[in-house]
């Protein structure tokens, strides 16, 4: 996801950080010299933020400069709102910064970085059990900056081929429209709007946080290009029922296809509860996204998107080109990017093969249901599904029936304090009176942090259930006040956008993580 930012004008750009500052006149440093770099002059400077600098800057000073500006940066390792991968190994790290300087995308110079990803999504497509057999087509796949561009070619390629089919009827193609949970991530919303798709809401509930398979079913009609299946929801990580949906489809004999969201759970399900049916098992399921960077555990930013055959991507979306010096086939919403993450994926695929993967899996389903149970046991009320039904995550929240003078959000704000960031949000329309809060457990939070966070957790409910409820309204307005998600306010905030309409969070308030 990329945020947008205002370019500041010259008023606010030259505007003193305190009022009445322009007024003291202040000595110069004119050391050039940079023995220290806290001895030169660019110590006692503003960093550059509206213009780029006439003049150079020695590179010890930039470095430093830039370091001390990001130290005021959160830990990553204590960041518990996100699915995206903190540790790798020190070994794939040197192969990954060894390829910053590859373009993936010229496969005439890069050779051997292509067939990398060739073998990572041949991989990934046996792992979600893709037809191998040598009387059917051979399934298809690329590599993604992420979850959001393979659900935007997903979804490409399903309207393409319903135009496809309603042109060569001779029917109406100018509505299409397609059905998913209002859980979704909101890239799907972003898919639907940019691709001029009609969005299709199956509504969450106070009891059920994922989409009900005849109600999806339900919904659909001519003109649905496809239906969203989510294999571990972002807000309480459940794996949605696709067999039941694919089954319902069958029984009824409609022609709809299913894209399975497996940004989350693609690299979980397999190992934890392998006898799952959700992927290609299914004949109504034609692609799977998945990220490398969440579950995969590769840093940001690689996805995967697969097709279980030629036959759902459209020839017409794929461009041949020679321009870099070989023909190619390219199917991407971008066309320059690293190779570093495809190489960190293989790295990890054949470093840790299914075993590691299993190993890491388990683990991290063992410390969330330890982790459940503890908080359990401390009175709050668990959301999210155990022993590996759902991602390794613990959705929670404060009891109803005990009267507390706080909300989740006090809660998350005293964590906060301590450094932990824990989200507390709101749940999908038609369900968005429940607040809850949601801890991933990624691959470096071991059984000895978990313990910290939850000495933390009853250490800020204790502290919580000390103050007044006046004296705790006070404190969380002072936050909202001072802080935006924990950063300082006064950031280059677009006030341009604020207050739409258009998307469900602008219709009902309801959160939208930027995961994949």
């Amino acid at each position: 996801m990329v945020h947008l930012s205002t370019v500041a004008n010259d008023a606010v750009a030259q505007k003193p950080l305190v009022e009445g500052l322009e007024k003291i006149k202040f000595n110069e440093c004119d050391d050039d010299q940079t023995v220290s770099v806290y001895g030169s002059r660019y110590a006692a400077e503003e960093l550059p933020a509206h213009e780029m600098p006439e003049e150079q800057m020695p590179k010890e000073v930039a470095y430093r400069m830039i370091k001390d500006d990001l130290s005021l940066d959160g830990n990553p390792m204590l960041n518990l709102a996100s699915f995206v991968t903190t540790y790798m190994e020190e070994e794939v790290e040197k192969l990954m910064a060894e390829a910053l300087p590859k373009n993936f995308i010229d496969y005439e110079e890069y050779p051997q970085t292509a067939d990398i990803q060739n073998r990572c999504v041949a991989m990934i497509a046996r792992m979600f059990h893709a037809p191998t057999n040598e009387n059917e087509d051979n399934a298809m796949g690329t590599s993604t900056v992420g979850s959001s561009e393979a659900i935007m070619l997903g979804t490409l390629a399903m309207k393409k081929r319903w135009q496809n089919k309603r042109k060569a009827e001779g029917k109406d193609y100018s509505k299409p429209n397609i059905v998913m949970n209002s859980a979704v991530q909101v890239c799907w919303e972003k898919a639907a709007r940019y691709f001029e798709v009609e969005e299709r809401y199956v509504f969450c509930t106070e009891d059920r946080y994922v989409i009900d398979p005849e109600e999806c079913v339900k919904l659909v009609d001519e003109n649905t290009i496809g239906i969203c299946a989510i294999i571990g929801t972002t807000y309480t990580g459940e794996y949605e029922d696709v067999k039941a949906i694919n089954d319902l489809l069958v029984k009824q004999d409609i022609d709809c296809p299913i894209h399975v969201d497996a940004a989350s759970g693609g690299f979980v399900a397999p190992f934890v509860v392998p006898e799952l049916e959700w992927d290609f098992r299914l004949e109504k399921v034609i692609s799977i996204n998945v990220s490398g960077h969440k579950y995969g555990l590769v840093y940001p930013g690689v996805g995967w998107v697969v097709w279980r055959s030629p036959e759902y991507l459209p020839k017409e979306l794929v461009f041949n080109i020679n321009y870099l010096g070989a023909d190619q086939a390219s199917f991407t919403l971008n066309f320059s990017k690293g190779a570093s993450q495809v190489i960190g994926q293989y790295y990890q695929m054949i470093r840790l093969g299914k075993k590691g993967y299993r190993c890491i899996m388990s683990n991290l389903t063992r410390t969330s249901d330890y982790l459940a149970a503890c908080l359990e046991q401390l009175g709050f009320i668990i959301m999210s599904k155990t022993g590996g039904q759902g991602l390794p995550l613990v959705a929670f929240r404060l009891d109803p029936a005990k009267g507390h003078h706080y909300d989740e959000f006090a809660v998350a704000h005293q964590l906060r304090e301590r450094g932990w960031v824990v989200p507390a949000y709101t749940m999908a329309p038609h369900s968005e009176g429940l607040k809850l809060m949601r801890v991933v457990v990624r691959e470096d939070f071991s059984r000895s942090r978990c313990d910290a966070l939850i000495k933390d957790i009853k250490l800020a409910v204790d502290t919580l259930n000390k103050m007044d409820k006046e004296k705790v309204e006070q404190h969380v307005e002072h936050v909202k006040k001072h802080t935006k998600h924990g950063k300082k306010k006064g950031l280059n905030q677009n006030r341009h956008f604020e207050n739409e309409k258009h998307s469900l969070q602008g219709k009902s308030g309801k959160v939208s993580f930027a995961c994949p």
